[in-house]
């Protein structure tokens, strides 16, 4: 568990709580993607789009709606190579959440799925990455399906000539302030690392995955104990051993050894 006071706005939870304050996200969506937003649902922090057939469910950092868009930002930090994928598969889940509350095709949403790495996932040295579906015979043909993924690259945030992007890229990637939003970004960090409030939920969170971790941890160890046991077996069949001293020497119920005796007499029998 990362420890409070070492709590930046790339960490997943801070990310999510400062996403909470309505101002703050209009704010960045609007510098971002230079667009204005009237109105602005507050936002969900880890909104779960689970749609009713069996698909792996996505939690989304934050979902927020503003006039007749959707928008999804993520904070990424470890350099994955499925990050378009991820793209592709957070935005099937914006379109199945649309489509449940009743609407058709034609009513879906312009859509955004925004990333701010701390890194640069393509390697070009860009410090905005923005993807559209156009026509590989004519990159003047787009097909208009609404959907846009922007992808923000803090380590190259000196490349950046817009001077607001640039200096929350700058932000990102230094943790320095330099102009009255990132400054506004760093005292609720800082407001936020003394609440109490605030306190008690980031390390109830931590136990609770803590707990779930162990749990798995220790299913896994069992697990790996009960098949080394199994293997054992396996081999004081092939050594001719009584069922009776191999029960006893591994612990297996008599009946599990039974089985396997049965398996290796059958594979014996195709030999």
């Amino acid at each position: 568990m990362k420890p409070i006071e070492e709590l930046t706005f790339t960490d997943d939870y801070m990310f999510g709580y400062i996403m909470r304050n309505e101002e703050i996200c209009k704010e960045l969506l609007e510098r971002l993607l230079k667009i204005k937003i009237e109105r602005l649902e507050y936002p969900e922090l880890q909104k779960s789009i689970s749609p009713y057939y069996e698909a792996k469910g996505v939690r989304l950092d934050v979902y927020v709606k503003g006039n007749d868009k959707v928008f999804d930002i993520e904070i990424q930090n470890g350099k994955k190579t499925s990050l378009g994928k991820r793209c592709r598969y957070y935005q099937s889940m914006l379109d199945i959440d649309n489509l449940l509350k009743g609407a058709n095709y034609n009513a879906l949403n312009e859509s955004y799925i925004i990333f701010i790495c701390t890194f640069d996932p393509f390697e070009k040295g860009l410090s905005h990455y923005t993807f559209k579906t156009r026509c590989l015979q004519d990159s003047d043909v787009e097909i208009k399906d609404g959907t846009i993924k922007e992808i923000f690259n803090a380590k190259a945030y000196a490349n950046e000539q817009d001077v607001e992007i640039s200096n929350f890229l700058k932000y990102i990637d230094s943790k320095e302030a330099t102009d009255d939003f990132t400054d506004k970004i760093n005292h609720l960090i800082e407001t936020a690392k003394i609440n109490e409030k605030f306190r008690s939920k980031y390390l109830a969170v931590n136990i609770r995955e803590t707990d779930i971790y162990e749990e798995g941890r220790n299913d896994g160890i069992s697990q790996g104990a009960e098949q080394a046991k199994i293997e054992t077996a396996k081999n004081m069949i092939l050594e001719n051993l009584s069922l009776e001293v191999i029960a006893r020497t591994t612990g297996l119920p008599f009946e599990t050894i039974r089985k396997l005796l049965d398996e290796q007499q059958v594979i014996n029998q195709t030999l």
